[in-house]
């Protein structure tokens, strides 16, 4: 399939997206050049994991300190224990799915649940069905790091003034369809990489999907993270899993995160691209954390 008849193709043209996908990449390429990951790369993917956990579990609703999530080993005893053990589980396993992700994403999908969700979890691992509802995507509001846009400056309009009012997830069966039909866009892909759609679009595009579907009763956000992270290994762009975007997405603030998304589900040029271009910060916002990753460990302050 061409680039000609990908239906993502025309999201690449819309306002500042070229520009974002362009200013990923070079951060990304920095990022990969650097001389510690010359021997230690496998140490930044582990704290790539660990940070983006961190940041997914905040964005879920428990914002606990770096420290206190390498600390704890017990993750059962309250919602917010629950979550960040949730975020965790499906940090560990992502990079190990990318065969099954290429062929099968539903599975992968449902995989994600379970281990975000717990074994013990009702409905664990299957979509929503008929009018059963999901829980909200926002249930803490973080507020934004203060000054971290200061050296990223993002193009296009800023956050809409007070919460932005997203729409009642779709229902059980509008779900299915369009998990079919995202599913079907993705196999279908999968023999294309490289052939013109940039990863960051494709990966945008997944997260937005399903934080619009909301395809399960709990859990979508850390789903939607860790698919969006997936993808971005399987395009190609991040292939070590060591750019994490959530910590972006926390430090954005959960406001910005929402009036983005407002932006993907209204469907317009503007939306989309506004949508696109804020997983685009986030991703750089999560190669400069990497980046200081990386210069810690060389200066002997991460051993």
């Amino acid at each position: 399939m061409s680039t000609g008849t990908d239906p993502l193709a025309p999201l690449a043209d819309l306002p500042g997206v070229s520009e974002s996908v362009a200013e990923v990449r070079k951060a990304v390429d920095r990022l990969y050049g650097h001389r510690v990951m010359r021997r230690r790369a496998a140490e930044v993917t582990a704290e790539s994991a660990i940070r983006g956990a961190r940041a997914s579990a905040a964005l879920a609703g428990a914002d606990w300190p770096l420290e206190e999530v390498r600390r704890r080993s017990d993750f059962s005893a309250g919602p917010e224990e629950r979550a960040v053990g949730g975020a965790l589980r499906v940090s560990a396993e992502s990079g190990q799915l990318l065969s099954v992700w290429r062929t099968s994403p539903l599975q992968v999908l449902a995989r994600l649940h379970l281990l975000a969700a717990g074994d013990a979890a009702s409905a664990a691992g299957r979509p929503r069905r008929g009018e059963e509802t999901a829980e909200e995507l926002f249930p803490l509001e973080l507020a934004p790091v203060e000054g971290v846009a200061a050296p990223i400056d993002m193009a296009g309009p800023a956050p809409t003034a007070g919460p932005v009012e997203l729409p009642a997830a779709p229902s059980g069966a509008e779900v299915t369809a369009r998990l079919d039909q995202l599913a079907q866009l993705l196999v279908a892909r999968a023999g294309t990489v490289g052939s013109g759609v940039p990863a960051l679009v494709v990966a945008a595009v997944v997260h937005g999907e399903l934080l619009a579907l909301r395809p399960f009763e709990s859990h979508n956000g850390l789903v939607a993270r860790a698919a969006q992270r997936i993808v971005l290994i399987a395009e190609g762009l991040d292939p070590k899993a060591i750019c994490p975007a959530e910590v972006g997405l926390a430090e954005l603030g959960t406001a910005a995160y929402r009036d983005a998304l407002a932006g993907y589900l209204s469907g317009t040029p503007d939306g989309l691209a506004r949508w696109i271009r804020h997983c685009g910060l986030a991703l750089r916002l999560g190669v400069r954390e990497s980046t200081a990753v990386c210069e810690a460990m060389q200066r002997g302050m991460i051993r």
